[in-house]
């Protein structure tokens, strides 16, 4: 037989392309058009449709950058088409290139009933399966201008403040038409085929049936009346799809879904809208399709919709009760992980889950973390304090170097928690269920002959409406056909009950889940970076000492609901794009302002528990929220200022050749004329930190120009070019006396400053840095390097409730990728005996490398990235001035490091008072046993929760003591609730509960107030 395929699929392509599709509407009638472009902010759905609309029509040009306007659309069915099935098609401008990331629509009643979305793939609103002759239509549009931002080069369309004014869009078509069911699914019965022959061998017999059958359809089919032939045609393709699959074929977990970024190329007020119009498209086709899951996360994005559009929000608690719209997450936002401190952790799945419970009444299993750029290893341990039991993520398909060796493995974390993770391997949280995508998923598992089953979650995100009833059809015909993977629609936690019982016996990977990408995230927008870690350390303290002053000041109110809000703002700019920095400039702009509102209600609620606390008087009280003493103040305590222990003053001399020497009798340093540290002597251990021949504190500028992803991604062809900034302006002695010498150091480089601030305290080990810099350079990495004289072959750097050590060398590609790591409060080097820690108070991005001298030593180099300067999505990014501080700590271990690393973002407050000591309400004996939270309990019993960890990575054994009447100690998850299968604490005399920890374990303690406890 000749060969004639390709001849017939370009036919297909044709004939499908410019005659079938074209006929899925036949007749059609122009709707009449108003318009009302809203001024402003987008105003109340009332006011939209209560508004003074003027004529429009197709081809009218239409919405300036973030503008609003509302679209009235009126006609009648003609009587022509009684019986027939009538859409209004509304093409608001639509590009069909992009199913998302540009204009959207909301479709309205007059009542103010919210229908459906208008997305680039999904543009119609039925009418009536069966019109009547003469019936009237009647629809409101809000439609959004969202502006196109993909495109990944600099713009000021980014903020309302900077947008133009010209219009984006110009409507299309907005008509009423006749749907033509059997074409429609005619093209459907082709489209599957036509997909499935791609992915086929040219050699496979089955593709060669299929040809047969499409080209016998296709002469069946009258192009000059595809209506009325489409059945016959259909008929032609009834034995090919009917054909069942393969016994072994690999079985797909459809899970509908549609992931909505809380802010990204859009801000936070548009993502409400983007979660209102993809909700309402997801009831609208349940209710057509009865088979539809759809599985939606972000407990934040739902309590939108209660709040802002509660009409939508029954519906959806309606089809959360029918099984159909699915929870699933039990996250407050699909947060960030790396970067996210550890009782904000907890909180993002206390909160989160919290909200599923008392809504819908369901307690989510799944974790659900598509997207975001790396997971912790920390996290294992928190998903199952959470009461999850299993984790999906997709992201790490993204890695540029190496391929991750699994799909579906248990998950090790850092204490040896394991959780049953999955990673889709078709690759995508978009799927379309086309042919390319499901055999992609098929041929890309990694499972075979163990494991038979992956999931696939499908439907348009982003503003692109979710899935369609053409991703419902290919999953009707895929369900079980030949040649393809069997696709059936299920809810998540059937696809992981599956998976699990075949699969008990998963391999395991240990450790973090690193993204060998967008690893510039750990430093763009330094100020939403300062702002989550800040906010972060003030509801440590506000929750501290509030909680102390509820149970020692009668009176004194615990500020639950302040506590709560302001937790759930704080964790919704945790967002895997907030936080991170990879947002617009409208987003990062309203986080600063966020973060200092947050920071003045906070400041003022430990101002007034303090005041509480510390009585009338005019002493002055000493207040440490660390977890850890220093000066003799008991961490979670207070004490006058005059009982502090007093240390050895700091000795400042001039330095031959410029510069000075600084020492306390514990640290002894020495800056250069460069204002460089060339020395810094740990006089107890008798070692010197900094190389030989080195000089740290040296701030380094790299040109930053990656392939792609400005905000996200550093390419390691960064290091390739360096500058060295050694020139000074000025050196002066800025302070001496008072317990402290500051050395102030002035440069200048390009466009920009930096005044750096070198203190050194009486009775401390570590040589503070402040950085105030002037920023205005553009596309350039700021770092600060310290060569440290240490041979480690690993660093340990904290993470959520501990730390994680990596490689400083290079032996595999594993280990090369991982060129920029992230560190929370500190970063650690050492070697058997002795270390050297960089602590911080806002950065996150660092690197270590490691170099052999002439002398035989080995360099490891510390650096910490302080500022980036991209130019997409935000042109502005880190534009202006910035406050930074770090330190040097020689001779510190981990547990040093912690200690200090919390002192850095926990500084002491001093008030006035009646000069009483402040004992605290809960302490522990052991510096590694570290208090993470102490609070009081969500559902207003008055119970203590303290939450502990185990930091060293050692079995810990101590003593927690409370300063109050304990009747008894219950170990709960991180809901509060009681663990089944947990140990015993029994309470001992004087309110003391012995503790025995495992490495890096988290320990929530629920405290019983005893009698005589206020």
């Amino acid at each position: 037989m000749h060969d004639d395929r390709e001849i017939v699929e370009h036919r297909l392509r044709r004939v499908l392309s410019e005659r079938v599709k074209p006929a899925v509407y036949s007749a059609s009638v122009p709707l009449a058009v108003q318009r009302w472009d809203a001024p402003g902010e987008p105003p109340p759905v009332a006011e939209g449709l209560a508004a003074a609309y003027r004529p429009a029509g197709a081809g009218d040009a239409w919405g300036p950058a973030w503008g609003t306007t509302w679209f009235k659309v009126t006609g009648q069915v003609p009587g022509a088409w009684a019986g027939r099935t009538v859409e209004a098609v509304l093409d608001l401008g639509f590009d069909r290139m992009m199913p998302g990331f540009q204009c959207e629509g909301l479709v309205y009643r007059a009542s103010g009933e919210a229908v459906k979305a208008l997305n680039p793939y999904n543009d119609w609103v039925r009418i009536n399966e069966r019109a009547e002759g003469g019936e009237d239509v009647e629809l409101f549009v809000e439609a959004a201008a969202n502006p196109v931002l993909v495109h990944h080069g600099p713009t000021r369309e980014g903020d309302r403040t900077t947008a133009s004014d010209r219009p984006l869009y110009r409507l299309a078509r907005m008509d009423l038409a006749v749907f033509e069911t059997e074409v429609w699914e005619l093209v459907q019965d082709l489209e599957v085929l036509q997909s499935l022959m791609a992915e086929l061998a040219r050699d496979d017999a089955r593709r060669h049936a299929i040809l047969r059958a499409v080209e016998r359809a296709l002469d069946a089919l009258d192009l000059t009346a595809v209506a009325g032939t489409a059945a016959r045609a259909r008929e032609r393709l009834a034995g090919v799809l009917a054909a069942p699959a393969h016994a072994s074929a690999h079985r797909i977990s459809a899970v509908g879904h549609a992931h909505i970024d809380s802010a990204w190329l859009w801000p936070l007020r548009e993502t409400v809208r983007k979660v209102a119009r993809t909700c309402s498209n997801m009831v609208s086709l349940m209710d057509d399709h009865p088979e539809l899951v759809f599985a939606m996360s972000q407990a934040q994005q739902l309590a939108w919709i209660k709040e802002h559009r509660p009409e939508v929000f029954e519906k959806v608690k309606k089809k959360i009760g029918d099984g159909q719209f699915v929870p699933v997450g039990g996250m407050w936002v699909e947060s960030d992980t790396n970067m996210v401190g550890g009782e904000a952790m907890a909180r993002q799945f206390l909160y989160g889950k919290k909200f599923f419970l008392d809504e819908f009444g369901i307690e989510t299993k799944e974790v659900w973390l598509p997207d975001s750029f790396g997971y912790t290893a920390a996290l294992p341990q928190i998903v199952k304090l959470a009461g999850n039991t299993w984790f999906l993520t997709q992201k790490i398909s993204w890695s540029q170097v190496n391929d991750f060796p699994h799909h579906t493995f248990w998950w090790e974390g850092i204490d040896g928690t394991r959780v049953f993770t999955h990673f889709p391997p078709i690759d995508t949280y978009n799927a379309d269920l086309g042919g390319e995508q499901l055999a992609h998923a098929a041929r890309n598992y990694r499972e075979k002959g163990r494991g038979t089953r992956s999931l696939a979650p499908f439907g348009w995100g982003d503003g692109g409406g979710g899935p369609t009833r053409e991703h419902l059809a290919r999953a009707r015909r895929t369900r079980d056909l030949e040649g393809s993977p069997r696709v059936e629609i299920e809810r998540p936690d059937a696809f992981f009950d599956k998976a699990r019982s075949e699969y008990e016996d998963a391999p395991v990977w240990q450790g973090e889940l690193y993204l060998e990408l967008h690893r510039g995230t750990y430093t763009s927008q330094a100020g939403t970076k300062q702002g989550n870690r800040r906010s972060e350390s003030l509801l440590r303290e506000a929750e501290l000492w509030a909680a102390t002053a509820a149970v020692r000041v009668p009176g004194y109110r615990y500020p639950k609901p302040d506590l709560e809000r302001i937790w759930k703002t704080v964790l919704l700019h945790q967002f895997h794009d907030i936080l991170p920095g990879s947002s617009i400039a409208w987003v990062h702009r309203e986080a600063r302002e966020t973060y200092a509102r947050v920071c003045d209600e906070l400041t003022a609620l430990i101002a007034g528990a303090q005041g509480a606390l510390a009585g009338e008087g005019g002493t002055e009280v000493v207040f440490n929220a660390a977890p850890h003493a220093r000066g003799g103040v008991p961490g979670g305590g207070a004490a006058p200022a005059a009982a502090r222990e007093q240390a050895q003053a700091v000795a400042v001399s001039p330095r031959p050749g410029g510069g000075f020497a600084v020492d306390n009798g514990l640290l002894r340093v020495e800056i250069d004329g460069r204002g460089l540290i060339t020395s810094a002597y740990d006089v107890a251990s008798r070692r010197e930190a900094i190389a030989p021949g080195q000089a740290g504190g040296l701030l380094q500028i790299h040109p930053d120009f990656p392939n792609m992803w400005d905000a996200w991604d550093i390419d390691a062809f960064y290091r390739h070019n360096v500058t060295d900034l050694v020139d000074v302006d000025e050196i002066t002695l800025a302070e001496s006396g008072g317990g402290r010498v500051s050395v102030r150091v002035f440069r200048s480089f390009g466009d920009s400053t930096v005044r750096q601030t070198f203190t050194l305290r009486a009775g401390s080990k570590v040589l503070d840095v402040d950085a105030e810099v002037d920023w205005h350079e553009t596309e350039q990495f700021l770092k600060a390097a310290f060569p440290l004289d240490v041979k480690a072959d690993r660093s340990a750097a904290e993470t959520q409730f501990g730390h994680v050590y990596r490689s400083t060398h290079t032996n595999t590609s594993w280990e090369a990728a991982k060129f920029e790591i992230c560190a929370h409060r500190w970063l650690q080097v050492e070697e058997p005996g002795w270390g050297v820690a960089l602590v911080n108070d806002s950065t996150y991005g660092h690197d270590v490398t490691r170099d052999m001298r002439a002398d035989g030593g080995q360099t490891t180099t510390v650096r910490l990235s302080l500022l980036r300067a991209p130019r997409y999505p935000d042109p502005q990014t880190d534009q202006g001035r910035h406050c930074l501080r770090f330190g040097l700590a020689p001779g510190a271990g981990v547990v040093d490091a912690v200690r200090e690393g919390h002192r850095i973002n926990l500084p002491e407050r001093t008030v006035t008072g009646a000069g009483r000591t402040v004992e605290p309400l809960v302490s522990v004996d052991d510096d590694a046993l570290v208090v993470e939270a102490v609070k009081l309990a969500e559902d207003g019993s008055g119970d203590v929760v303290v939450r502990i960890y185990e930091a060293a990575g050692a079995r810990t054994s101590g003593t927690l003591t409370t300063g109050f009447p304990l009747a008894e100690a219950i170990e709960t998850d991180l809901l509060e609730r009681p663990l089944p299968d947990a140990s015993g604490h029994p309470v001992t005399g004087g309110g003391r509960v012995d503790l025995t920890l495992r490495p890096f374990q988290i320990l929530t303690l629920r405290l019983c107030r005893g009698a005589g406890s206020s």
